[in-house]
């Protein structure tokens, strides 16, 4: 995305991104998060953290949307974002999906990999900050999807 030839190609990229991570995030904060408070040590302390990461990074890549996709700032805020998300996902490999698979059996980690894939099948495409606990994308995740859905056919339409 960064070396894109186009403002059209770095448009779609990020839009792919943007979706890519608001899905998985969602699924993380719906499934993953909850089972790591219960079952690592110090689980609440580590889902927390990993909450205020998330939280940043929707906030970031609302400002993002808002931004010229050809300008150098938002090449700039782009790159920041990425180191962002890269430490992020080493946080959550180290301190948070390798404990959870050393405590978990095969048949649980299959249970919580089924739930990911129903999770990201209903979760919504674009960052909303402040709802990055299971029961708020419970309550309101399936509305605010519909809606981002609907926004992305008609952007498609235009576009």
């Amino acid at each position: 995305m960064l070396s894109a030839s186009s403002d059209e190609a770095r448009d779609k990229a990020f839009t792919q991104l943007r979706q890519l991570l608001a899905v998985h995030e969602t699924a993380e904060e719906m499934v993953v998060h909850p089972r790591a408070r219960h079952e690592i040590d110090g689980g609440d302390a580590i889902v927390d953290a990993r909450l205020a990461e998330e939280n940043e990074a929707k906030k970031q890549l609302s400002k993002l949307e808002g931004m010229d996709i050809g300008s150098k700032e938002f090449i700039f805020e782009l790159t920041k974002f990425r180191d962002a998300v890269i430490e992020h996902a080493d946080h959550e490999e180290t301190e948070e999906f390798n404990k959870l698979a050393s405590q978990l059996n095969s048949d649980d980690l299959g249970r919580m990999a089924k739930a990911v894939q129903a999770a990201e099948a209903i979760a919504p495409t674009r960052p909303h900050a402040g709802v990055e606990s299971a029961k708020l994308n419970f309550a309101v995740g399936p509305f605010a999807s519909m809606l981002d859905r609907a926004r992305d056919v008609i952007k498609g339409a235009v576009s």
